[in-house]
């Protein structure tokens, strides 16, 4: 993730009966039998399948894949790759567009819940080039799935197992293959719109919201139904054509999308920041507005700790009170995006020529920009850092200056005179400014150069280049610079004689700009209300600025055979013989990032951490082979009995050597059920952005606080371990609770990785026990280890407290926090860490029935079981078990809620009167949190409502109607029922880039009935 930043918180053949559902049986077969179009009147191509680099006619692989085609993509009525993947069982939660605190602005596939960059992304089967060059994770290196034009897709390829042998390094959890429509032969234009509509019926937190407005109408409103928001509107043109008489085609396409922001003030359930005891209640930021202010207290040394009276601005005279949190909490939630605005233009364009009967040339082309804004709650002064007053502040009145005085005595100091001092804590929303923006904007471009064909008889050759480069450019607007709100809070009356000349003498001014330190500057006025002058904020925001470029440069060769039968290489029992492919590949990617000062320095108040620029290289050297061998075809109880097996070495710049191979095996004893199996020893390198990282701090949040704070959840002599005991008074001192519910870690990269390895297993059955259905059961099981990351916070600074371990990496500030900016924190920086064991089963029915002149029917289901998602964040430190469970450590650094049971199921009528119906019923089971885990190492408190996420059942209609030759209408309702998503409070939500309005928006629909109509035109 980039930083947070500081908040409160194929097999199927076309049936004509049922054409509009082909891609769901395509789904639920799981087995590839694919034919591509062909390429002349007389020419028939041979393909390769996701998972192998084998050509062949038709193929049944030993790996189960998952296919959509574009029929399927259509009635779902998704305009975005995101999207379309999200709605599958094996895909859990990555950035996305629903992402707005820590947002990249990039879309990612998380396979298995293993992380994005655990899976690889390709484009007709070549890798598509890293999405960004951000450093505030090596998450964010992974492929940006908006480079993939939706309207362009043929189908989708999903194969979810290890497949580092066939593609090298990432491909452990899996492949997603994107096939383009590259041969096309006339114009077609689609027009696409759709948005959201939402009934607010969440009486529950309306009426809550509606208490708090009593007290705080400016903050707390209830929203109004939602007739349409969340507009997207999009067109593409689709035109290519013939020429060389039939020898080559040449297809062009391009996108326009424009898709309308949502915040969350505009659904009932995140009108507020939920926090619970026995029921919810509407919680906020102690960052808040007018501000609270914690006064002095001091240590025994003398040091302004902020832990005396916490007060708030009364009026416009300066007149304090107590600040109570109960009303005085800040309502940040309505500030916040649920789904981010998003601008993108696309262009692509294929095309082939056969300049010999055995030399086919080839080439890809392809651009994309998309811009996009991140808003979150307003900047202002953070807690995090102490401000120094002056006694001799004339925007000071007479009460404040006297409660101040008084909580400074404590520890035997004055505030009496000018030149007197006290150091605060306080925490000052800027609601004049309004909230922090991120605008991001990612450029591509991509081309591939080719040459192919039959180098002789049974012998295909493949030679290719490929150029990818993403160019990234952000702008952090509306942050306030630490450097300046120190000048801003240090005012002085203007001297008579030597001052400023630009205001009267005894007129409140900054120190910096009398002494000529800093002539810009604008006294803050924070004292009182409607103190805050224009001029000031324009003073005390600055823009943070960075920009960079991930480069991927790809030199491919094979030299393939899917029969050499003709050689003899073939086994007397078998009708065919042995396929094998030879290649080699060279990947050279590069990485630049270049930040301002204000990112660099860690000068914006609202961020996480310093964002530092980062560079670095890292090329591969690689050769593989692949074999698939028919042993026993057509005898029985031996329709067919095959093996396979591949190989793949890769020699690194960083002197780190793999070596990575699969084997395969396929036994049919009967046309009709087959059992298939695979093993992948797979590898990944540790990416750009792991090895080089600069160091620098990020947030992260802990559920329920500091487990030595307020609520211990441990006794006193384990916390004091962590150095939190009763002796230095901060075991269960309040002081150690972050007020915004964030902590900080030191993170950084580690060039010393080494390569993580996994082992992955696949056992599958295909039945097709009655003409026109089939079903597949498969097993799997992914055990990943020396994992590279870093370890989750919170359980390093846990095993600290239980065992004693690794208590060298949690350093506690001198007022015991690991909270406070520049102060304490955990040291978690990138290593070969422990793993996972992930294993689980997937199941696919696919039935048709024709109905004569009724037309004809089809049931489709896909669903995936999770049985065990063990996570060992250290090596021998312990394990803790995932499945069925959300929270801050099962979630780290892969996605949201991990349910054991999701499902996708689907009945279609395809009527005779050119109209095609579809209904779809999507699953996704109940979690509970991590804190009811029986492990110790996730154990602990939890309130009851944020004790479980219930199950939710989405049901979506589409209708697709052939008007004529010409036109096809398709439209459609997901979420008919408008089910609004389970709720959990702020703190176990987020903030972090999966959580955030109360919830998980990219898991669940959150935005309500989706609406969608899409209009094609073909000629």
């Amino acid at each position: 993730m980039s930083k947070n930043k500081r908040s409160p918180a194929v097999f199927a053949k076309k049936s004509s009966i049922v054409a509009t559902e082909v891609a769901l049986a395509l789904m639920a077969a799981q087995f590839a039998y694919a034919q591509q179009p062909t390429q002349t009147a007389e020419r028939v191509e041979r393909v390769e399948i996701t998972g192998t680099r084998l050509p062949a006619l038709n193929v049944e692989g030993p790996s189960p894949v998952t296919v959509m085609d574009a029929q399927e993509i259509r009635m779902d009525g998704l305009a975005k790759a995101e999207d379309l993947l999200n709605q599958l069982p094996q895909v859990y939660s990555a950035q996305g567009s629903n992402s707005s605190n820590g947002a990249t602005g990039t879309a990612q596939v998380n396979l298995r819940n293993l992380g994005p960059t655990r899976n690889l992304v390709l484009v007709n089967g070549r890798r598509l080039p890293p999405g960004s060059p951000q450093s505030g994770s090596q998450y964010s290196y992974a492929a940006d799935l908006n480079q993939i034009p939706v309207p362009l897709i043929q189908r989708v390829e999903l194969l979810t197992g290890g497949a580092s042998a066939v593609y090298g390094s990432d491909a452990i959890s899996g492949v997603v293959n994107f096939i383009m429509n590259d041969r096309f032969e006339g114009l077609q234009i689609d027009l696409n719109y759709s948005g959201y509509n939402h009934q607010q019926h969440n009486d529950t937190v309306s009426n809550i919201v509606k208490q708090r407005a009593l007290t705080n109408p400016d903050q707390f409103k209830v929203p109004s139904d939602v007739d349409f928001d969340g507009r997207v509107k999009s067109f593409s043109l689709l035109m290519g054509g013939n020429f060389a008489d039939n020898r080559g085609n040449a297809t062009v396409f391009l996108n326009y999308k424009k898709e309308d922001p949502v915040r969350q003030a505009n659904r009932d359930f995140s009108a507020c920041s939920l926090n619970s005891g026995d029921e919810f209640t509407c919680g906020g930021s102690s960052t808040s507005f007018p501000g609270r202010f914690r006064l002095p207290g001091v240590n025994s040394s003398g040091f302004g700790t902020g832990r005396g009276p916490n007060l708030t601005v009364a009026d416009s005279a300066g007149t304090t009170r107590a600040f109570n949190p109960d009303t005085d909490q800040f309502n940040f939630g309505p500030y916040n995006y649920y789904r981010r605005p998003a601008e993108q233009i696309g262009f692509n364009a294929f095309a082939h020529l056969d300049l010999h009967p055995q030399v086919r040339a080839y080439t890809e082309l392809g651009f994309h920009d998309n811009h996009t804004d991140a808003v979150i709650a307003p900047s202002g002064i953070f807690f995090g850092n102490f401000v120094t007053v002056d006694a001799g502040n004339p925007l000071l009145s007479a009460d404040w200056k006297s409660q101040i005085a008084a909580a400074n005595a404590t520890g035997g100091k004055a505030f009496a005179n000018p030149g007197d001092t006290a150091t605060l804590l306080i925490g000052r929303r800027n609601i004049e400014g309004g909230g922090r923006d991120d605008d991001i904007r990612h450029s591509s471009y991509r081309g591939v150069l080719g040459f192919k064909g039959e180098l002789v008889k049974n012998w295909n050759y493949d030679v290719f280049g490929q150029y990818g480069k993403v160019l990234y450019q952000d702008i952090y607007r509306h942050d306030f610079s630490n450097t300046r709100i120190a000048r801003a809070i240090d005012v002085i009356s203007n001297p008579a004689v030597g001052g400023s000349g630009r205001v009267s003498a005894g007129t409140p001014v900054c120190r910096s700009e009398v002494d000529g330190s800093d002539t810009n500057c604008r006294p803050y006025n924070i004292w009182a209300l409607g103190g805050v002058t224009s001029d000031a904020i324009n003073y005390l925001e600055a823009p943070g600025l960075q920009n960079g470029s991930t480069q991927q440069v790809v030199l491919g060769a094979t030299l393939a055979s899917g029969d050499l039968s003709s050689y003899g290489l073939k086994m007397p029992s078998a009708k065919n013989g042995l396929g094998v492919v030879f290649g080699v590949e060279q990947r050279k990617e590069r990485l630049k990032l270049d930040t301002d000062t204000e990112f660099s320095t860690f000068d914006l108040a609202g961020q996480g951490g310093p964002i530092i620029g980062v560079q670095g290289v890292l090329n591969a050297n690689e050769y593989f082979t692949e074999a698939r061998l028919p042993l026993i075809e057509g005898l029985p109880m031996a329709h067919e009995l095959t093996v396979s097996g591949s190989y793949r070495h890769s020699d690194y710049s960083t002197h780190k050597k793999t070596n990575t191979y699969g084997l395969g095996a396929e036994w049919a004893p009967v046309r009709n059920y087959r059992v298939r199996g695979s093993y992948q020893r797979a590898v990944r390198h540790a990416n750009i952005v792991e090895l080089f990282q600069a160091q620098g701090a990020n947030l992260f949040g802990m559920t329920g606080g500091d487990p030595c704070g307020a609520k211990p959840r441990f006794s006193e002599p384990e916390c004091a371990r962590s150095g939190a005991s009763a002796a230095n008074g901060f075991y269960g001192n309040s002081f150690l609770d972050s007020p915004a519910g964030q902590f900080n870690f030191l993170q950084g990269g580690n060039q010393d990785l080494k390569p993580e390895t996994a082992n992955t297993y696949t056992l599958g059955l295909v039945l097709n026990p009655i003409r026109n259905l089939t079903a597949t059961i498969d097993w799997w099981n992914i055990k990943i280890t020396d994992a590279v990351g870093n370890a989750p916070p919170e359980t390093l600074l846990n095993a600290c407290i239980k065992t004693g371990a690794f208590c060298n990496l949690v350093q506690r500030d001198a007022t015991g926090t690991l909270w406070l900016q520049g102060g304490g924190k955990i040291v978690a920086l990138n290593d070969n860490l422990g793993g996972y064991n992930a294993s689980g089963l997937d199941l696919a029915l696919n039935y048709t029935q024709s109905m004569g002149e009724w037309g004809g029917l089809g049931v489709h289901f896909l669903g995936s079981y999770v049985n065990k998602w063990e996570f060992e964040p250290i090596k021998g430190g312990g394990k803790f078990d995932c499945a069925g469970f959300y929270g801050s450590q099962c979630g780290y650094g892969s996605g949201g809620p991990l349910a054991k049971w999701r499902h996708k199921a689907r009945a279609s009528w395809s009527t005779p009167w050119n109209t095609d119906l579809a209904l779809t019923w999507r699953h996704i089971d109940k979690v509970k949190s991590e804190l009811t885990s029986s492990n110790e190492l996730l154990a602990g408190d939890i309130a009851p409502m944020d004790r479980t996420l219930g199950e939710r059942d989405y049901f979506d209609f589409a209708v697709s109607w052939t008007i004529n030759k010409t036109f096809t209408l398709r439209g459609g309702v997901n979420n008919i029922f408008d089910k609004d998503p389970p709720l959990v409070t702020n703190g176990s939500a987020g903030p972090s880039i999966f959580g955030n309005g109360n919830t998980f928006p990219q898991t669940y629909d959150t935005l309500g009935r989706f609406v969608f109509l899409n209009l094609v035109m073909k000629l």
